[in-house]
């Protein structure tokens, strides 16, 4: 088995599903945005405001193409990740890439959930950037193996949606 790599917007339910979709496929779940903080030694939040998203996006890269030459794994990337040509291709050769594809009211009411620890929605109208971040995403996104609608059920109910389709010969 390859590694499978949960991409979508902030509030697509990537870290919820992964870690269930980890349990039931016996694999360890690992977010991206957890390891990038390890390595940095800082909060996302901190990185963003010190040094900058480029800054951010730089090791983010390399942690995610260090976790892609391990054992197999569940891996949610931050957001932002699979807009990186060399992490998307590195992504295309080492795992499989599923989308958690969400309308804007789902993202909206998930992350009004959490706001803090989300610098991207930091001093802006949330429900804009949510939208601007569709327009820019989801043409890149459209280029994941497997693409998943991430709707109001359960993450268990999208977490048996991405197995069926990783079992289904035309994955």
């Amino acid at each position: 088995m390859k590694t499978i790599v949960l991409v979508g917007l902030m509030g697509a339910g990537k870290s919820s599903v992964g870690r269930i979709l980890a349990t039931k496929l016996d694999l360890p779940f690992i977010d991206s945005d957890d390891e990038v903080e390890k390595a940095a030694g800082c909060s996302i939040e901190d990185i963003f405001e010190i040094y900058g998203e480029p800054a951010f996006r730089d090791v983010e890269e390399r942690v995610i193409d260090r976790l892609l030459q391990g054992s197999p794994i569940i891996l949610s990337s931050g957001g932002g990740a699979f807009m990186n040509s060399r992490t998307r291709a590195r992504i295309a050769e080492a795992a499989i890439s599923v989308w958690l594809r969400a309308d804007l009211a789902i993202l909206e009411r998930r992350t009004k959930r959490r706001a803090a620890g989300r610098p991207l929605l930091k001093g802006t109208d949330p429900s804009e950037k949510l939208k601007q971040l569709i327009n820019e995403r989801y043409p890149v996104y459209e280029q994941a193996d497997i693409i998943i609608e991430s709707v109001d059920e359960t993450p268990e109910k999208t977490a048996d949606k991405i197995i069926e389709k990783l079992t289904d010969d035309t994955a």
